[in-house]
């Protein structure tokens, strides 16, 4: 996807991001998708995907929900429950605005499994920088 639009332009220099393998596959005003391909190099001791590759999937595509409507919006806090292992296929996840206010957003975020199952659901505050 091509971040060279407004305040989404930052989130092409996330090297993290980019190394662990999340793929943004779109942004719009209040709304993103993206997924990660689980690897070997993301499954913890117990051979299930870990929790900070989960958060940092989630907390991403927020980032770019949040930064779709051409302000900068960094987060705030950021909440993720953990529903399901997984410990192979594609990571698929949804972020929608739950509340916009002048300096306030609310996201939700579901990952999903290639079944459509439920691996995490992460709720999100952002500020939105002036």
């Amino acid at each position: 996807m091509d971040y060279t639009k407004g305040a989404l332009a930052a989130l092409q220099n996330d090297k993290f991001v980019q190394y662990i393998g999340v793929e943004l596959l779109s942004a719009e005003e209040g709304h993103a998708t993206g997924r990660m391909v689980i690897k070997e190099h993301h499954l913890n001791g117990v051979g299930s995907v870990q929790g900070g590759a989960l958060y940092t999937l989630a907390d991403f595509v927020v980032a770019a929900a949040a930064n779709s409507r051409g302000k900068t919006a960094v987060s705030l806090d950021g909440h993720i429950d953990y529903i399901k292992a997984v410990s192979s296929g594609v990571l698929t996840v949804e972020a929608k605005e739950i509340s916009l206010k002048r300096t306030i957003a609310i996201y939700m975020a579901e990952i999903r499994n290639e079944e459509g199952a439920l691996i995490a659901s992460y709720q999100a505050k952002m500020f939105r920088k002036e």
